[in-house]
C-alpha cells in the first residue's frame, strides 16, 4: 500500500506543479508584492474606483497563492507522514496519509476547475433554453427530458431556477423553455453544455418499434445586468401581447399577459408568459433580450478570432457535443472530450458533472 501511495503522491506533486506552471506563480507573487505596496501608501483612497479595482485584485491574487501554496504543503506533509508510517510499519498512519490523499485529489480538481471560470461573465447567472429540433414528437419529447436532466443537475447544485418561458409540445414533452439559473460561477459551469444533444432510442410514439435519432438545442447566456449597457433602440423592436398558452392559472389565460420581443436587425426573438402582469413579462424579456444581444456579440468577436486560429464551423445539427444512446447498447459520450458513462439513467437523472468538468478541464 505504501508504494501505491507514494507513487499517488508523486502523481499529486505534478499535477501541482502543472497548476503552479499555468498560474505563473512567481508573477502573480511580485504582483501581490507591488499591490501590497501600492495599498500601504497615504495617498492610496484618493482614487477610490482605482483603490477598489486594486484591492479586487489583491483578493483574487491572494487567494491564488494561498491556495497552490496550502496544496504544497499538505503535499510535503503527506509525504512525510508516508515515510515515518513505513519506517514504523504503522498500518493506522498509512490509512491517514491514504485519507489525506483522497481530500488533496478532489481539492487540486476543485482548485484546477476555479481558475479556468476565470472570465468575467463565468460568475453571473445563466439563462437557458432547451428547444426540440427536428423529429416532430420524438425530438419534444427529448428537449423535456433534457429539461428534466437540467432541474436536477441544478436542484443537486444547490443552484436556484425560475421558469421564464415554457411552450408544451403538440402531443407530448415541449417545443422549449427558458430558464434563469442563479447561483455560483453559475454560467461558469453551464455555458459548456451549449450545443446540439443527441438522443437514439426505440421511439415510444412509433408503433413499429424502430430506432429514433432526435435532437434537442441547449444555449446559455450570460444574464447582463445593470453594470453592463447594452443599447437597445425602441424602433428597433416589435413587441406582441397575447394570450398566455397552458396552465397557469384564470388570470394568465384570460388576459392578454404573454410578451413576444423580436428584436428586428438579428431576428432575436424572445419571450415570456410566466408572470401574470404584463408589465413584468415585458421586464423579464428585455432583460433576456440583453442578454442574448451580449452573447451574440461575443460570439461574433470569438468566431471571428477562432476562424483566425483553426475554422472551425459554429456547432449546428449533426454536429452534436454530446450523444445519449439507450438502444442498441445504452451510452453517453461526449465528442468534445470522448468521456463515456455507461449508466444512461445516472445522466439523465442529473449526474452532469462529470461531463461539465472534463471540458473545463480540456480547455
Amino acid at each position: 500500500m505504501s508504494a501505491e501511495l507514494k507513487q499517488t503522491i508523486s502523481a499529486i506533486t505534478a499535477k501541482a506543479d502543472k497548476l503552479k506552471e499555468y498560474l505563473d506563480l512567481p508573477v502573480k507573487e511580485k504582483r501581490l508584492r507591488e499591490l501590497e505596496h501600492f495599498i500601504a501608501k497615504e495617498d492610496f483612497w484618493n482614487d477610490a474606483d482605482r483603490a477598489t479595482e486594486l484591492l479586487k485584485e489583491r483578493t483574487t491574487l491572494s487567494n491564488l497563492v494561498e491556495t497552490c501554496t496550502l496544496i504544497f504543503e499538505e503535499i510535503e506533509d503527506a509525504g512525510i507522514l508516508l515515510e515515518l508510517a513505513r519506517e514504523e510499519e504503522d498500518s493506522e498512519s498509512e490509512a491517514e496519509v491514504a485519507r489525506l490523499v483522497e481530500k488533496l485529489e478532489k481539492k487540486i480538481k476543485k482548485f484546477s476547475i476555479d481558475i479556468t471560470l476565470d472570465n468575467e461573465d463565468d460568475a453571473r447567472d445563466a439563462l437557458v433554453s432547451i428547444n426540440a429540433g427536428a423529429g416532430g414528437t420524438d425530438s419534444q419529447d427529448w428537449a423535456e427530458m433534457l429539461f428534466r436532466m437540467y432541474t436536477r443537475w441544478i436542484d443537486k447544485k444547490g443552484y436556484k431556477m425560475q421558469i421564464i418561458d415554457y411552450q408544451p409540445g403538440d402531443e407530448a414533452g415541449i417545443k422549449g423553455v427558458t430558464l434563469r439559473v442563479t447561483g455560483q460561477n453559475c454560467f461558469g459551469f453551464m455555458k459548456v453544455e451549449s450545443g446540439v444533444h443527441r438522443l437514439v432510442r426505440i421511439s415510444p410514439f412509433n408503433a413499429s418499434g424502430k430506432r429514433h435519432t432526435s435532437f434537442a438545442s441547449v444555449f446559455v447566456y450570460p444574464e447582463i445586468k445593470d453594470e453592463i449597457k447594452i443599447d437597445i433602440d425602441e424602433g428597433d423592436l416589435r413587441i406582441d401581447v397575447y394570450r398566455a398558452s397552458g396552465a397557469g392559472g384564470q388570470h394568465v389565460n384570460k388576459t392578454s399577459s404573454a410578451v413576444r420581443i423580436t428584436h428586428l436587425p438579428t431576428g432575436v426573438v424572445v419571450q415570456c408568459q410566466q408572470e401574470p402582469s404584463q408589465h413584468r413579462n415585458k421586464e423579464i424579456a428585455m432583460k433576456v433580450l440583453k442578454s442574448r444581444l451580449h452573447r451574440l456579440e461575443q460570439e461574433k468577436q470569438d468566431k471571428k478570432m477562432q476562424s483566425l486560429h483553426d475554422g472551425k464551423d459554429e456547432i449546428a445539427f449533426g454536429n452534436q457535443i454530446r450523444s445519449y444512446v439507450l438502444h442498441p447498447y445504452r451510452m453517453v459520450k461526449d465528442h468534445r472530450t470522448d468521456h463515456e458513462i455507461g449508466d444512461v439513467d445516472r445522466v439523465l437523472n442529473g449526474d452532469l458533472d462529470p461531463f461539465i468538468e472534463g471540458v473545463l478541464l480540456s480547455s
